[in-house]
């Protein structure tokens, strides 16, 4: 495990060591679960941005409309 040494400031430092106090977590272990969260978050946004890209990009909807159309044609077969 890597160390990783940073500030914050005091008000969010003081929300981190209530909050877990509360859960009994040390803080390294909260701000760890944070993190983790955090970050799968962005990698959700950034999926979801790639799709709404799609959708005004001309030759992925194209190609998604001829590949619905062979799976309809198998479907009939």
């Amino acid at each position: 495990m890597t160390t990783f040494t940073s500030t914050l400031p005091d008000d969010l430092m003081d929300l981190l060591s209530e909050k877990a106090k509360k859960m009994k977590l040390p803080k390294n272990r909260l701000i760890e679960k944070a993190l983790r969260i955090y970050l799968e978050q962005l990698n959700k946004a950034e999926y979801a941005k790639s799709y709404k890209n799609a959708l005004n990009d001309e030759d992925i909807l194209l190609i998604a409309e001829e590949g619905m159309a062979d799976y309809f044609k198998q479907i009939e077969d």
